[in-house]
């Protein structure tokens, strides 16, 4: 089940003295020694977001552990939670046992899972949902796997602080969806870098530029609550912008290379060119920024989502003594000390809930609480310089109260919310 990747990440983390927000929550702490689920044969869980990702970590839940079994899902949409039913189902016959009574449908859907017997979470909607949700999971008491992001603005973000900090007081595991930090060579790659193997990292260099995504035409009998709910990637209240859901990955990398170092302030620029059409709703088809760290380090990030173009994920992080270089299979430090990946690869999504599970059963929770809190910020930070045009610094966006989505208690299929045109830089204001 969990590999011995676990013990270096949290050694890592310790021996960088890493400067973070909420610097209390260090995966490597000391947890109570035993939990409920050490005496427990059976671990019951719920997905909470039937998606094509909620479906893939549920079937990555069964496969974590011999003993685990789905008894509750929930969905605001009854045909997502009835297909990914479905799929369950016929993957593991043995392992879905989801009566009708404990299938949830609506927006307050999740409330009933956290009223149920279910031992873990997984919260796999969209990110808007997921401060919200996160809280109630840490109040309920339930063990959490949450997908990234984890917040579409800062009063979210800080929202998510505490729970993760309430999370690791009760002895809760807090596993979060950046998976490439449970990628075996990039957990070497990484390691390596932290240990000298580059010299002194003086700058980091993340791409990820690739296509559009999926759409779903509207149909006659949706509301327009629904119409962006089934769309929500494309709007900014619900997905935070392609750089705060997607590219936030390649954000996690660049702060990992550095420590878990958080920069002192970016700016940067981005736009609407070829995904310009009223469908696309309100979101960017392009960023650029540029992060400034207290040593002088500067990171870059360019992403792009545009048809037709090349594509590119990859992460250089340039040394006094050589450089370290990630891209898709390729995980290699050219100069003083050339070295190439050649150990054991694994499913990275599998590995989380391997780590997940194994940190249950053993009474030593793991939290992803840093991680997942300074990641996402860092992908907030990038939608705000580049929807304003202006520097702004990690203190002033942390302490942004700018609130981008409706209350949650407000939801309805009813629900009118306001959503702003496309921002425009130098017009548009975000703290």
């Amino acid at each position: 089940m969990a590999n011995n990747g676990t013990t270096d990440r949290r050694s890592f983390i310790k021996s960088t003295g890493a400067v973070v927000i909420g610097s209390s929550i260090g995966l490597s702490a000391a947890f109570p020694k035993t939990t409920f689920a050490q005496s427990k044969s059976v671990l019951k869980v719920a997905l909470i977001g039937c998606g094509g990702r909620g479906t893939g970590a549920a079937s990555q839940a069964i496969k974590a552990d011999p003993n685990v079994i789905i008894t509750a899902m929930a969905d605001i949409f009854q045909d997502r939670l009835d297909s990914s039913y479905d799929i369950l189902l016929k993957a593991h016959p043995d392992k879905v046992k989801v009566p009708k009574e404990n299938r949830f449908v609506g927006f307050d859907a999740y409330k009933r899972v956290m009223e149920s017997d279910v031992d873990v979470v997984l919260l796999t909607t969209p990110p808007g949902f997921r401060p919200d949700q996160l809280v109630a999971a840490v109040e309920a008491g339930k063990h959490i796997f949450c997908e990234k992001p984890v917040a579409v603005d800062a009063p979210g973000v800080r929202k998510v602080l505490a729970a993760s900090k309430k999370a690791k007081e009760k002895g809760l595991s807090l596993v979060s969806g950046f998976c490439f930090r449970y990628d075996p060579p990039k957990r070497e790659l990484f390691r390596r870098v932290q240990n000298g193997d580059i010299g002194e990292v003086r700058m980091v260099n993340s791409t990820r530029n690739g296509g559009g995504l999926w759409y779903f035409p509207r149909k006659p009998e949706w509301t327009e609550m629904e119409y962006q709910m089934r769309n929500w990637y494309y709007y900014d209240w619900l997905s935070g912008d392609f750089i705060v859901e997607m590219v936030v990955h390649n954000l996690d990398m660049m702060t990992w290379a550095l420590g878990s170092q958080m920069p002192i302030r970016a700016f940067g620029t981005g736009g609407r060119q070829s995904r310009v059409e009223k469908q696309w709703g309100n979101i960017y088809d392009h960023f650029a920024i540029e992060f400034e760290f207290a040593n002088g380090v500067k990171g870059y990030n360019f992403c792009r989502q545009q048809d037709g173009c090349s594509g590119k994920n990859s992460i250089e992080i340039i040394g006094s003594e050589g450089t370290a270089f990630y891209q898709g299979q390729t995980h290699k430090i050219s100069g003083k000390n050339n070295w190439d990946y050649q150990g054991e690869k694994k499913d990275m999504y599998q590995v989380q809930h391997d780590e997940l599970f194994a940190s249950i059963r053993a009474g030593k929770p793991m939290n992803d609480g840093e991680i997942m809190v300074n990641s996402t910020m860092l992908g907030i930070l990038s939608r705000m310089v580049a929807y304003s045009g202006q520097t702004i610094t990690w203190e002033q966006a942390m302490n942004s109260n700018q609130v981008i989505g409706p209350d949650f208690n407000q939801y309805s299929w009813d629900l009118k919310w306001p959503v702003p045109e496309p921002a425009i830089p130098g017009v548009t204001k975000v703290v």
